[in-house]
């Protein structure tokens, strides 16, 4: 059976070209920081957000954790969404890691308003922990792949500012953001003190994530990733990926966004699916099972050819991606409609 996998932008296999790119990759020692593919990556990526440096790290969550680490000390505090990645699904490294924990909020479809944020900021008590970062995940992966207005953006940032905290991007999907809202990922990052983005989600690199900041941010996170077993050698095989990745497939997003909004309008018209149209703006679904359980309903999706994750708690989830089209999508659509009938 041919599976249709929509679990995640993860999935993806790197295409041809990719491919040749990674083979014809010029590469170094990159912990002597000599790998030619690496350094052309990282100067790339902090050009393309508007930072002084960049580095590249093997995954989103050593990217996150490494801004967290750097901008904090131990026995400090983030605010973040209660949806967040960096509370949810990154296996309690800000404690684990840092020593730091994190103060999660309820916001709308994951966005949270600086009005909300303020009177969590804690006082200097010396017996409370100190806040020290606000951190915002654009786009947002639990909400659905909802979009941070640029005014919430903004607003939060100023609020960092008139508090003294540091602010950080979980820019994961940023590129998904910036290809529906037309705001460039320079505009985006411009209000953060550091950025994450993930180059093997949407974009179809097999591995690798980048953090972009300030020169000496990026110093002292260059020597964290080291003591974390982040030091990799002729990496720019992999780099290479990447650097094809976004020059090439970041415009391509909106195709997935497409296909996630006719899927959306199929599972909306299912009288047993539930789904917020609301949040529906890129290319990750959420959508409710009424008749039965979203364990059951994967187990009956999968039998059927149709591999689907689960989402927030009593949700399940789709992700298009560039290994789908629209025959795929349709034929989805069809079997939710059978499963769920």
């Amino acid at each position: 059976m041919k599976f249709i996998d929509l679990r995640s932008d993860t999935v993806t296999k790197p295409s041809p070209e990719m491919r040749k790119a990674m083979l014809e990759a010029e590469v170094g020692d990159d912990v002597f920081k000599e790998d030619p593919t690496v350094n052309k990556l990282e100067e790339y990526i902090a050009e393309l957000l508007g930072k002084e440096a960049a580095l590249y790290v093997p995954s989103g969550l050593m990217g996150n954790q490494l801004c967290l680490n750097v901008l904090t000390n131990p026995g400090d505090e983030v605010i973040c969404d209660r949806e967040a990645h960096i509370f949810n699904y990154e296996s309690s490294s800000p404690a684990l890691l840092s020593g730091i924990q994190i103060y999660p909020l309820d916001g709308k479809l994951g966005i949270l308003t600086a009005e909300q944020v303020e009177p969590y900021i804690r006082t200097t008590a010396y017996h409370m922990p100190r806040t020290k970062i606000i951190e915002v995940e654009n786009t947002h992966n639990r909400a659905g792949g909802t979009i941070w207005p640029l005014e919430n953006i903004v607003a939060l940032k100023n609020l960092a500012k008139k508090h003294n905290l540091f602010y950080h991007l979980d820019g994961a999907r940023i590129w998904n953001a910036c290809v529906e809202t037309g705001i460039s990922p320079k505009e985006y990052a411009s209000h953060f003190d550091s950025v994450s983005c993930c180059f093997s989600k949407g974009l179809g690199a097999p591995v690798g994530s980048a953090i972009a900041g300030s020169k000496d941010f990026i110093k002292e996170a260059y020597r964290v990733r080291k003591a974390w077993g982040g030091g990799m050698r002729q990496v720019g095989i992999l780099a290479a990926a990447a650097l094809y990745a976004v020059k090439n497939n970041r415009e391509r997003l909106s195709e997935d966004h497409r296909r996630a909004k006719i899927l959306a309008e199929r599972i909306k018209s299912n009288r047993n699916l539930e789904i917020n149209m609301e949040a529906v703006q890129t290319n990750i679904l959420l959508f409710k099972p009424l008749k039965m359980t979203p364990a059951e309903g994967l187990k009956l999706c999968k039998e059927k050819g149709l591999i689907l994750t689960p989402g927030t708690i009593d949700s399940l989830r789709t992700v298009t991606h560039l290994d789908v089209n629209d025959d795929d999508i349709n034929k989805a659509a069809n079997i939710l409609d059978e499963v769920f009938k």
